[in-house]
């Protein structure tokens, strides 16, 4: 028996078992909650039976996105197991960390991409293993054991996500996240039953997961599963499927609004975008809005909810940077660098308490201890609110830029740039990027009597940082500016991005 707080594919089988629960676009295949439930235990079965999984333990899955990792999710909910989605851009070297710290009983990875894995002691399994289990013969007898101990307390993940040291911690995810963070987006999104969605988020993102995905699994609503991003396929299925609400950065509905099909078609059946990651601009708010599509600027962090704010449709244009206001469950407080709260307009950090915090960093308790004081978390983002309560995000309090919807920490770029031989010190700024919405720009000091090209620095980053994380533009000072405390001066290096502009 399933534990009832947790288990909501077992309930939405129960009551409205020939409800569309998923389609998987790329495999022309679809469940409804009912068969859904049957492949998820099937699924779970598999798991115990073959790899002695059981409550609390590691399951860490390497892949794109693709239905057979849904299901895994789904049967450690079954089981009480934890997932643990691994980022598939990361090289061997990056992956070895999170998978250390997780110490998984099973590692379960797409073929392609297995020459990533490094080597390690925790069994492992081919997705096409899943495959035959999610596709192929359905066992109506599969069956598995249960500890009921299970609460809504129990871990259902173990996000990683990077600090400003570049070392990757797990954030942990509870049933209890889930849940309040479920009901927040139903509250605030007006969502129901009769909602359909398209995602192609990654699931190694609290986005792939937790915008919309599992609160719609909590309302018995449905999803169209997408191996990545594709404008002109998503642009189609739109319309052909009916789509009421979806989930994007601005990159993406900037690219959607590029398609060639975007003038004609008929959005009629989307009641809105939501829409995080950087504030949405003006003119692109308005190109949506034209085509009857609202814009749901909202603000979240794997760490919280990820929903935690939401800035209401009919105030895209006029508040347009803000955020809004929290969500149902959600409390929020600014503060000064001496834990005073900030009054309207004066600017500090961004500080949140609710239901849908996290407990902590998996085995990190002094990052833990650090980011929640006195049950609140702090956020590292510098917000301010004006006199109506309107949130705005002004800056990020540490250094971390978002590229494409990736997070880079220029610490960790700035530590892989430094062991390059020619190399003897490194500071990278994110600057704004046409495509990205933010690209890096590494500044650096050579040894005396070096010389390297920056084609060739970022072939040397090619080797041990994804893609996202390389520097775009690569310039070589005689020194890097320091301030008064002898520590990088990024305002100086700013201004010299600024006249490189200019020039």
């Amino acid at each position: 028996m399933q534990h009832p707080e947790v288990d909501w594919l077992a309930k939405w089988a129960l009551y409205t078992p020939e409800s569309l629960f998923l389609r998987d676009h790329a495999r022309q295949e679809e469940w409804n909650f009912n068969h859904g439930e049957k492949r998820a235990r099937q699924v779970a079965s598999a798991l115990q039976k073959n790899y002695g999984i059981k409550r609390g333990d590691r399951v860490a899955v390497l892949s794109t996105n693709r239905s057979e990792y849904v299901f895994l999710m789904l049967a450690c909910v079954k089981l009480g197991a934890i997932l643990v989605p691994l980022n598939f851009r990361l090289t061997t070297q990056e992956l070895r960390q999170p998978l250390q710290d997780a110490e998984p009983a099973l590692v379960v990875c797409e073929k392609e991409l297995e020459d990533r894995l490094p080597d390690g002691s925790w069994a492992m399994a081919g997705m096409t293993v899943f495959d035959a289990l999610v596709f192929g013969p359905l066992d109506e007898t599969a069956n598995f054991t249960i500890d009921r101990s299970g609460q809504l307390d129990d871990l259902v993940m173990i996000l990683f996500t990077s600090g400003t040291t570049g070392v990757p911690k797990g954030a942990m995810i509870t049933h209890r996240m889930l849940l309040w963070n479920a009901i927040n987006t139903e509250l605030r999104l007006d969502l129901n039953s009769e909602d359909h969605s398209l995602c192609f988020a990654p699931f190694f993102h609290t986005g792939g997961w937790n915008v919309l995905l599992t609160p719609f699994l909590h309302c018995g609503a449905s999803h169209t599963l997408l191996p990545g991003f594709d404008a002109d396929l998503i642009m189609d299925l739109f319309q052909k499927e009916k789509v009421s609400i979806f989930f994007g950065v601005p990159t993406m509905l900037r690219m959607l609004a590029e398609t060639p099909g975007f003038a004609q078609a008929n959005l009629k059946s989307i009641r809105y975008s939501v829409v995080g990651g950087a504030p949405m601009p003006e003119p692109l708010i308005n190109t949506w809005h034209e085509k009857g599509v609202f814009i749901r600027q909202g603000y979240g962090l794997t760490e919280v909810g990820p929903n935690c704010f939401s800035l209401h449709q009919d105030h895209a244009v006029s508040h347009r940077g803000s955020i809004g206001f929290p969500n149902f469950y959600v409390e929020a407080r600014i503060v000064d660098d001496h834990g005073q709260e900030c009054g309207p307009d004066e600017v500090g950090e961004l500080c949140l308490r609710s239901e849908v915090v996290t407990p902590g960093y998996w085995r990190k308790p002094e990052a833990t201890a650090e980011a929640i004081r006195e049950g609140w978390f702090y956020t590292g983002d510098l917000v301010k609110r004006d006199v109506d309560g309107f949130h705005s995000v002004v800056d990020r309090k540490k250094n971390m830029y978002i590229s494409g919807g990736e997070n880079v920490y220029p610490a960790e770029v700035e530590a892989a740039l430094l062991t390059h031989p020619a190399v003897s010190e490194a500071a990278v700024l994110g600057v704004p990027d046409p495509t990205w919405g933010e690209a890096g720009h590494s500044f650096l000091v050579l040894h005396q009597d070096e010389a390297c090209e920056p084609g060739s620095i970022r072939e040397f980053c090619s080797g041990c940082l994804a893609k996202f994380k390389i520097p775009r533009e690569v310039t070589v000072l005689n020194a890097l500016p320091l301030n008064d405390a002898g520590k990088i001066d990024r305002a100086a290096l700013r201004q010299i991005t600024n006249l490189n502009e200019e020039k």
